[in-house]
C-alpha cells in the first residue's frame, strides 16, 4: 500500500542571487509563492505545507498559510524536505520549489499520475542536462534516511540524493521546470507568461 501523499512548497531559501524574496516577485498581479499554493491546492491532496526558515515565520505573505518551519540548519531545500519527513515520516512528499513560475497543473498532475511507490522517488528530467529534478518531485518516505546522512554530512544537494536512490525519472515537462534565480530570468519568465 502507497503511503499518503502530502505537499510541501519550498519558500525557504535566501533568494541571494535575486536580490528579492522570490516568493513576493509578481507574476499576472499575484505573488508567486500563492500561484504555486493554488496549484497544490488543485490537486487535492489532504495535506499541505509552505516549508519556511525560522526567520520568515512573521512573514504576511507565509503567515497566512499552513507553514513548516525548518527544525534542522537551514541550509537549503533538503532543511525543508527533512523537516517535513521528520515531522510525519509516514508520508511521501510531493514537493514543489516556490520558482517554478512556469509550472502548471497539468504538469503537475502528470507527476502525481506518474507516481511510483515502490521507488524511492519519482522525477522529472531536466530539459538542460537531463539529471533528475528534485524540486518538483515525489519523495516518498524510503528516501528518508539517506537524506538524512547526508545533511549530517554536511551535503546539502538534493539533486545528487536523487542519484543515489532508485528512482521513477520522468521525460523532461518542456519549459514548465525552469526555475527563476536571476532578475533577468525573472524578466524572461514574465514575457513568457504574457506570450500564454
Amino acid at each position: 500500500m502507497s503511503a499518503p501523499l502530502s505537499a510541501l512548497l519550498l519558500s525557504g531559501g535566501a533568494s541571494r542571487r535575486m536580490a528579492a524574496d522570490k516568493a513576493h516577485l509578481e507574476y499576472d498581479g499575484r505573488p508567486q509563492l500563492l500561484r504555486a499554493w493554488e496549484l497544490l491546492q488543485g490537486t487535492g491532496l489532504a495535506r499541505a505545507f509552505v516549508s519556511i526558515n525560522p526567520g520568515q515565520q512573521c512573514d504576511a505573505l507565509r503567515s497566512g498559510l499552513p507553514t513548516l518551519a525548518d527544525t534542522v540548519q537551514s541550509v537549503g531545500p533538503v532543511a525543508g524536505i527533512v523537516t517535513a519527513q521528520q515531522a510525519f515520516p509516514d508520508d511521501a512528499w510531493l514537493v514543489l520549489a516556490c520558482d517554478l513560475p512556469l509550472l502548471d497543473a497539468t504538469t503537475l498532475q502528470a507527476l502525481i499520475d506518474a507516481r511510483d511507490a515502490t521507488c524511492d522517488a519519482t522525477a522529472f528530467s531536466s530539459r538542460h542536462d537531463g539529471l533528475p529534478e528534485p524540486l518538483c518531485a515525489i519523495w516518498e518516505p524510503t528516501s528518508a534516511p539517506l537524506l538524512r546522512q547526508r545533511l549530517d554530512a554536511g551535503h546539502y544537494c538534493p539533486r545528487k540524493a536523487l542519484l543515489q536512490l532508485r528512482i521513477r525519472q520522468l521525460a523532461a515537462p518542456g519549459p514548465a521546470l525552469d526555475n527563476v534565480n536571476t532578475p533577468a530570468e525573472l524578466l524572461q519568465a514574465r514575457r513568457q507568461l504574457e506570450l500564454q
